[in-house]
């Protein structure tokens, strides 16, 4: 099944190989992510009474010098809470503000994702930083990620990481994007988190070798750096499987090269037929195998977190939510955790927040202080 809607990481031209099936585990069987249809987001009754938390919580003068974010935007006090929100490219403030209000306070990071197609006429897909992302980047920060795919296109279209680290589309989409990001920084002052490819460890042999993508990952690094752009937080992301460790090893592009290191792990269940998992179960073995072989004091983001519902127990999501603000503190490093509020494909594969004592849980973890910094 093909979508025609402007915006989803996917469009059926990529298939994910690896999701989460515990530590260690065989990953799961192919399956396409279809992120945004016209459907309505999960459980889209608003709260409509709950009024929204400034999100820069505590100020500067009352948290203290040593609590305003780092020149790469790490939050040194806690760590920033943020959001995969389902949306179409034009509707992107509407579902924002919409999942802000049910969850009671406003994202520190939006989480947003784009293809490498050529940036022309109406199609917006390979623009980074459309103007929905500049208005909602106002008062929040964006991670950008940025895929080697042209969503839709044609086979001879799918951009390869043999060509990009050859320069073969400097001109036609890095160099047009790479100022795009420039101008913006230069206009508001802003930095944005760039991530390419991320899960590259389930894109090999399809896009290339992993030595040909951390050529073509440091060729796009090092493009931006000729053409002057030093507003950008690169933000290296894996699925975080540990099966995929030699991976992992052989694709990181190197400490000069990577400023932030994230990962991807869900408490799947009946998705990927796996036992329940506890918020704990699905982070603790991926950081700590992060922290001893790829890096020791890189901040570490949860770029996409989340658990599936249990239809026999329906408090469970509930009690997973509760654990999150706990397990984070004993994550060394973590300055990031962004919540998936969408589906994927298949049976029992919603991992949207499925009720109201869902949601009530996620408003009362986020409230913690320790995901409320201060942005400035």
């Amino acid at each position: 099944m093909r979508f025609t809607r402007p915006f989803r990481r996917d469009t059926g031209t990529r298939t994910d190989t690896g999701r989460h099936r515990g530590p260690g585990q065989q990953p799961a069987p192919k399956r396409r992510r279809l992120l945004v249809t016209s459907a309505t987001v999960a459980g889209a009754v608003l709260v409509a009474a709950l009024a929204l938390r400034d999100a820069s919580g505590p100020q500067p003068s009352a948290m203290g010098e040593k609590c305003r974010p780092t020149a790469l935007l790490e939050p040194p006090c806690g760590a920033w809470f943020g959001a995969f929100v389902p949306h179409e490219r034009a509707d992107l403030e509407e579902k924002v503000e919409a999942y802000e209000k049910r969850v009671g306070r406003r994202l520190d990071i939006v989480y947003t994702y784009h293809d490498m197609s050529v940036p022309e006429g109406a199609r917006r897909e390979g623009q980074l930083l459309t103007p929905e992302e500049q208005r909602v980047g106002e008062d929040r920060m964006l991670l950008l990620s940025w895929e080697s795919k042209w969503w839709g296109g044609r086979k001879e279209q799918q951009p390869t990481w043999k060509e990009i680290a050859a320069g073969e589309l400097d001109a036609s989409v890095i160099d047009v994007q790479a100022r795009r990001i420039k101008d913006y920084g230069e206009r508001t002052g802003k930095k944005v988190f760039l991530s390419f490819d991320l899960e590259m460890d389930t894109r090999t042999p399809d896009n290339g070798t992993p030595a040909e993508y951390v050529k073509a990952y440091r060729h796009i690094h090092d493009r931006f750096r000729e053409l002057g752009v030093d507003n950008v937080v690169w933000t290296w992301i894996i699925t975080g499987y540990l099966n995929h460790a030699d991976l992992f090893e052989r694709m990181y592009p190197g400490d000069a090269y990577v400023d932030w290191i994230g990962y991807n792990q869900y408490n799947y269940y009946r998705c990927h037929d796996t036992d329940w998992l506890t918020f704990a179960q699905t982070q603790r073995a991926t950081h700590d195998w992060i922290r001893k072989n790829l890096s020791d004091d890189k901040p570490l983001m949860l770029s996409e977190f989340g658990t599936a519902a249990d239809a026999r127990r329906p408090e469970r999501q509930a009690e997973w939510y509760a654990q999150v603000p706990g397990v984070l503190k004993d994550l060394e490093g973590v300055g990031a955790a962004l919540q998936w509020n969408h589906r994927d494909p298949g049976p029992h594969c919603d991992l949207a927040l499925a009720n109201e004592a869902a949601w009530a849980s996620l408003r009362e973890a986020v409230s913690d202080p320790y995901l409320n910094q201060p942005l400035k």
